[in-house]
């Protein structure tokens, strides 16, 4: 009799709740409300570990290990740029030359001063000037004193580094040129040659 009795008191007992239980229901509760506690510190060599910000939004697997994505390769440092240094200008010119040239802008009919080469003379090439309105698409443009003189792109290696001057003497004025390319030149300075 007394082991029916005992069936029948545990069959009528009062469930008690278990430590476990209480402390589960206290932590899915405020997961529902919004109460999270700060995360504690991850353990040496574990994977990261991402939490959602939104603990609502869980995935139904949510007990399955998260992993972070792999951070983002490092940016690679960037080489400094080159300064551009000023350069050498292609021609030079003289201060009476200048004054010259100033003087003939200032005409009632402005016109700028291209510098070229022609095949002409006895050692080959010569000094060629025209007046243009306006620079061509590839005419290099030197411009020293406020002034400017515009080189045929045909001509540029042959005159590179040579200064302009102006001479007046009794029998001729003219633009004169001191060339340090030249290699040969005719008696009467006429026409000269750079090539070796």
């Amino acid at each position: 009799m007394s082991l029916s009795i005992a069936r029948l008191h545990s069959s009528l007992r009062v469930p008690c709740l278990s430590s476990t239980v209480i402390t589960r229901r206290a932590m899915m509760s405020a997961l529902r409300n919004g109460h999270i506690h700060p995360p504690s510190p991850p353990l040496s060599n574990s994977p990261p570990v991402s939490r959602p910000t939104d603990p609502i939004s869980m995935s139904p697997d949510a007990a399955a290990p998260q992993t972070a994505a792999p951070p983002p390769p490092v940016p690679r440092a960037q080489k400094p740029r080159p300064t551009i240094r000023s350069t050498k200008a292609a021609l030079t010119i003289t201060p009476t030359a200048v004054t010259r040239l100033r003087n003939l802008l200032n005409g009632p009919t402005p016109q700028l001063i291209r510098i070229g080469v022609r095949n002409k003379g006895c050692a080959g090439l010569s000094y060629h000037l025209d007046y243009v309105d306006t620079p061509g698409k590839f005419d290099e443009v030197v411009t020293q004193d406020g002034v400017r003189v515009l080189i045929d792109s045909k001509a540029l290696f042959s005159i590179i580094g040579s200064e302009m001057d102006w001479k007046e003497d009794q029998l001729s004025s003219k633009f004169v040129f001191k060339n340090p390319n030249i290699k040969d030149a005719c008696g009467c300075g006429e026409s000269f040659n750079v090539a070796s």
